[in-house]
């Protein structure tokens, strides 16, 4: 791995304790779905790019569109040359209304060699339940070329693959069902206990009353109030309830890329007393516990010392974050593959009091 100094590595510090965020930001009410569509279809208008005579699901495509419209065509007469069959993906978003449109991308599946310049014929889109919510077509768009012009070949992006922008119709809606016996479901985006409980706490400071309860570490029940619902002010009452701010629990963490050097530390991470040797490089994160005596109390305080020493330089912080032990060890120009061996070897030893993982 090249050689870095710590600060060109990118050692990135995170903290976010102190950080309130809204709930629309770290949730999401149950019944506001997504739905994945696919579907079949046929790319026409290609220049010479299309797939060739082995492919029989391009033939055979278009010998029953062709038969649709009346006109019958032997199948060993269909060139597709100049036409590709493509499987058709989209995500259809919620609250969707008949008539509304939303992205698709197209892929092709048989030997084109580009979609470039195509136009996607009429399709329908199905989903798992295999109703046909949509339908899509549309001009393909790349962004891009791909041209060979005597044997010189020039490429931007790839061609197979396009997107076609606001290219379904809908035709079918998708029911949301947001309230359930007077209930909503606020689902964490990730599961903590914590969080939750600061979440139900803050819902029901704000209302006054008893209306929200966590059903576990990631779900919470909240029950809407009567004068909500006779008011038909519900989506009011979920715009006031997404809005309010809370300070979500952090994990302890810590995120290392060896390709790159990068380390990323959550500001719960602590590290336990240890002294390492590393070749000739020596580590001590040391604990004292004082006591003061303030009046007719005394008072206990812990202060953690980490000293770094290498060819008799000597490198003292007064906290044992992984922030400071970074800074430490990078005022001695610690290389980032060093850094990362004795972050394991810590972890190793137990004194890491954070979860660790290598990417």
């Amino acid at each position: 791995m090249k050689k870095l100094t710590l600060l060109a590595a990118l050692i990135l510090i995170a903290f976010s304790l102190s950080a309130q965020s809204r709930l629309k930001d770290i949730s999401t009410f149950s019944g506001i779905e997504s739905k994945e569509l696919i579907g079949y279809g046929l790319v026409v208008g290609l220049q010479g790019t299309g797939d060739g005579t082995s492919s029989q699901m391009t033939i055979q495509s278009i010998m029953n569109m062709l038969e649709h419209f009346g006109i019958t065509i032997p199948i060993n007469k269909i060139r597709p040359n100049n036409v590709a069959a493509v499987m058709i993906t989209a995500t259809m978003p919620p609250f969707m209304r008949a008539g509304s449109r939303f992205d698709v991308n197209v892929s092709s599946i048989g030997d084109a060699k580009s979609l470039e310049g195509g136009v996607l014929l009429m399709s329908p889109l199905v989903g798992q339940d295999n109703i046909k919510y949509a339908l899509a077509q549309g001009p393909v768009s790349f962004g891009g070329f791909n041209e060979e012009i005597r044997n010189t070949k020039m490429r931007k992006n790839y061609t197979n693959v396009g997107r076609i922008p606001n290219g379904a119709v809908l035709e079918v809606e998708l029911e949301n069902k947001m309230l359930v016996n007077g209930e909503l479901n606020l689902v964490l985006n990730q599961a903590d206990f914590t969080t939750a409980q600061r979440i139900v706490s803050n819902i029901n400071d704000t209302y006054r009353g008893r209306i929200a309860n966590a059903y576990d570490a990631r779900t919470i029940t909240i029950t809407v109030p009567d004068s909500i619902l006779v008011r038909n002010n519900l989506i009011g009452f979920i715009s006031n309830v997404e809005n309010l701010r809370v300070v979500p629990e952090q994990n302890a963490i810590v995120v290392i890329n060896e390709r790159t050097g990068t380390i990323v530390a959550g500001g719960n991470v602590r590290i336990n007393e240890i002294a390492i040797a590393h070749g000739n490089l020596v580590i001590q994160v040391e604990t004292q516990v004082t006591r003061t005596q303030v009046g007719p109390f005394g008072r206990e305080e812990e202060e953690t010392t980490i000293n770094v020493k290498e060819d008799a330089r000597v490198v003292t912080m007064q906290t044992a974050t992984v922030e400071d032990l970074a800074r430490a060890l990078n005022s001695i120009k610690v290389s980032p593959r060093d850094l990362i061996s004795i972050f394991q070897s810590i972890k190793e030893a137990g004194a890491l009091q954070a979860e660790l993982k290598i990417m």
